[in-house]
């Protein structure tokens, strides 16, 4: 008998002294995913219903931004928590890698910290990957799937119905990879990422998902005529009204875009469905943190401007959704003001990793825990060296590298329709926002417009137009 407790005492203390298993990660990312998700209601046409569920497990953030408007510098930012006007890196044609070491970026991290760490699909802008911070990555993805045998779309804005089931497109096999991730047994806990290319452009997906949202009750999103009457030129030099805009208006086939995109969102959308009914029915469900986010926003027209490439609401607004086990309550939407830097502390945060000292973003988890909280933090979104847009509870201001100004009240006007920069009974607050900006301001690691083109003047170098695996081009 003596014994037997001695034996019972040593196990007891030896199960006592293990540490407890750190939580697994599941991060989705969602290529150009904006705001046109269900818990926003910024769109009212969406059809999100997987995003929806997923939303109803945590809490959403419904004023998050990305720290830039476009794939290569927000990802980069994201993944090595570093933001542009540090890095330098701000468009799609900055190298991330000559300035980022594999040891600082989160992967990294989170593998040294002695995690698994798994991807597949998109997570790096494609062309600058650099796969082997992953443990397993999936190798071959195919291509993104089929064209139309039609139209294919309006210039440079590509979008058309595909004769093709759900698998012939390359998320399928993407999210396929992550599904056969969440079915294993795990030594390890697991950093799993799985990165969607829809609904980026092309708006190439099955009939059955333009059939979700029929032409014919397609509603454009709300917009102003000439918008952009009291920006200043810097802003209108981004929005480029006389290229996207012009050619879908004199197209007359704005309807048709907008349609697509939602379609290529619900495709996005079931995908999402899939990976989360895998989770749902693995051994991992109650102890893996689930991360949703787009890169950034997109416009359809607003501020007679498309694509992202900007500093207004629709170019950076992205979602951002997080279910945290033990953390967060379900179906809760948060107003407070985040950017894309709160993902890699808010991490490092919950699975209990020391933050890194070069990362420059702050956790979190007080509005993860509570999400009515007292905060005084802000939004902070770069585009290109020198421009930044500040966004508060209330209000977005915007400061370019020449010093003229924007300043939005989205109490009473959410589109952004007037700019009230000018207005002399703002100036105390223009002054307290602009207090915000950051001192310094990198140069660029090439000379480029941020989309890709060269000799715009986005920083320095020899620009070059590179045009990634997954076949997004200048976006």
């Amino acid at each position: 008998m003596k014994r037997f407790l001695t034996l019972f005492l040593v196990s007891t203390a030896f199960l006592q002294a293990q540490p407890e298993r750190k939580p697994n990660i599941l991060i989705i990312a969602a290529d150009d995913l904006n705001h046109w998700v269900g818990y926003t209601g910024r769109n009212k046409q969406t059809k999100t219903p997987n995003i929806d569920r997923l939303s109803a497990r945590g809490v959403s953030f419904s004023n998050a931004h990305a720290t830039v408007p476009v794939c290569n510098g927000s990802r980069a930012s994201l993944l090595s928590g570093i933001r542009p006007y540090t890095s330098g890196v701000y468009g799609n044609a900055d190298d991330w890698r000559k300035v980022v070491p594999e040891e600082k970026t989160i992967i990294s991290t989170f593998r040294k910290a002695g995690y698994i760490t798994l991807g597949s699909g998109k997570l790096y802008h494609g062309g600058y990957d650099r796969k082997e911070e992953w443990d397993d990555y999936l190798k071959n993805e195919g291509k993104l799937g089929p064209e139309p045998e039609g139209s294919k779309g309006v210039g440079g804005i590509r979008f058309g119905v595909v004769e093709a089931e759900d698998s012939d497109l390359s998320d399928h096999r993407i999210v396929n990879y992550g599904i056969e991730q969440l079915g294993k047994k795990h030594d390890k806990p697991f950093f799993l990422t799985v990165g969607l290319h829809k609904p980026h452009m092309p708006w190439f997906v099955p009939k059955r998902y333009f059939d979700l949202h029929p032409l014919e009750s397609i509603k454009l999103p709300p917009t102003k005529p000439d918008d952009l009457s009291d920006v200043p030129a810097a802003g209108v030099k981004f929005a480029r009204p006389d290229g996207d805009h012009a050619k879908i208006v004199e197209s007359g086939r704005w309807k048709e875009a907008v349609q697509a995109y939602l379609a290529a969102v619900s495709y996005a959308d079931a995908e999402i469905g899939r990976l989360l009914d895998a989770l749902e029915a693995s051994e991992h469900k109650d102890n893996t943190i689930v991360v949703l986010l787009g890169d950034h926003g997109w416009h359809f027209g607003e501020k007679e401007h498309w694509r992202k490439f900007a500093l207004w609401e629709e170019a950076t607004r992205a979602p951002y959704i997080w279910v945290a086990p033990g953390v967060t309550k379900g179906g809760v939407v948060s107003t407070r003001p985040v950017d894309f830097s709160s993902f890699y502390p808010t991490l490092t945060d919950l699975a209990g990793i020391t933050k890194p000292a070069h990362v420059e973003g702050e956790s979190i988890r007080t509005l993860l825990a509570d999400p009515a909280a007292e905060w005084k933090g802000h939004a902070l979104s770069t585009w290109l060296r020198g421009n930044h847009a500040i966004r508060t509870e209330h209000w977005r201001y915007i400061r370019y590298a020449d010093g003229t100004e924007e300043l939005y009240d989205h109490r009473e006007d959410p589109y952004e329709w007037t700019n009230l920069a000018k207005e002399e009974k703002h100036a105390a607050l223009k002054n307290e926002l602009a207090a915000l900006l950051p001192e310094k301001n990198a140069p660029g690691l090439t000379d480029t417009d941020g989309r890709g083109a060269p000799g715009k003047g986005a920083g320095r170098g020899k620009g070059a137009r590179k045009k990634n695996a997954g076949g997004d081009g200048e976006d």
